[in-house]
């Protein structure tokens, strides 16, 4: 894990009061650099409409670090042929991962009151629509994988109540850190196109085909990961965007590693049981 060899001084709470959070984060990006959308799927970008327009707790300008890298290059054909049932649950994997949330159906409802149980579980939930979700993160529309992925996350009450090591004054929302792992992850993974061309994608559709559910495993190594790196390097609310690249670039390495032949021998994935 990298160290920030010193912090970054903000201005005191009281001088921030009158500023909304939003435009404190835009002023600082806009003197550093210019958000480049590499990220461009319509899905991608559809997805994210419905999760944000509803102002979702935490500033917009969050999104940054899912769009502000370059896409790495990448060959015209795919570096490796993959197997019929290897592309089998890769397909059912990206059909899976493009299932918005819709509050109709019954299954995605009992999401919902899963996760909520999970988080809160001597706490009786009021409603599917309440005010009861700030206290996750959420405050509009959700994302249906995350819902059903954190039930099963290992760390999720002390990752959501902040229970581990010294945190910040300003932490990251749950929810929203959940929705910006999951998109790192699909891009990193090269899993909106066809089949990934990128090697972390390449050897992950191979772990894929050995545990169907490595997604989900790798997400909430992910998320464990990515809490980690947040207290090593001593960060706070607005310098999540690094926090989100050095994850990134750990996992990559770790998915491009030779003697990684299951999910579960990502050395990530010995942060879930800590």
């Amino acid at each position: 894990m990298r160290l920030k060899k010193s912090r970054q001084c903000f201005p005191s709470c009281s001088s921030l009061r009158r500023v909304d959070e939003d435009e404190v984060y835009w002023r600082s990006e806009k003197r550093n650099e210019e958000l480049e959308w590499s990220y461009n799927s319509t899905h991608v970008i559809s997805q994210l409409t419905q999760c944000f327009t509803t102002a979702m707790v935490g500033p917009r300008a969050w999104l940054a670090g899912l769009f502000n890298r370059s896409a790495n290059k990448r060959p015209e054909k795919s570096l490796e042929n993959f197997t019929p049932f290897q592309e089998k649950r890769l397909k059912k994997l990206q059909e899976r991962l493009q299932t918005p949330f819709d509050e109709t159906r019954p299954d995605h409802q009992e999401a919902l009151r899963s996760l909520w149980d999970a988080a809160f579980p001597d706490v009786a939930l009021t409603g599917l629509i309440s005010e009861q979700w700030k206290e996750m993160g959420w405050q509009g529309a959700v994302d249906l994988f995350l819902l059903k992925t954190c039930c099963f996350l290992p760390g999720l009450i002390r990752l959501l109540f902040k229970q581990g090591g010294e945190r910040a004054t300003w932490e990251y929302p749950f929810a929203v850190a959940g929705i910006n792992v999951s998109f790192m992850l699909i891009q990193m993974l090269d899993l909106q196109s066809e089949k990934p061309k990128s090697l972390p994608g390449i050897n992950f559709v191979k772990l894929l085909g050995e545990d169907e559910t490595a997604f989900d495993v790798l997400f909430c190594s992910a998320f464990e990961l990515m809490d980690a790196q947040w207290l090593a390097m001593h960060a706070s609310y607005m310098e999540f965007n690094e926090v989100l690249k050095v994850t990134r670039e750990q996992l990559e390495r770790e998915l491009s590693l030779e003697d990684v032949h299951r999910i579960k021998n990502l050395p990530a994935y010995n942060l879930l049981y800590q």
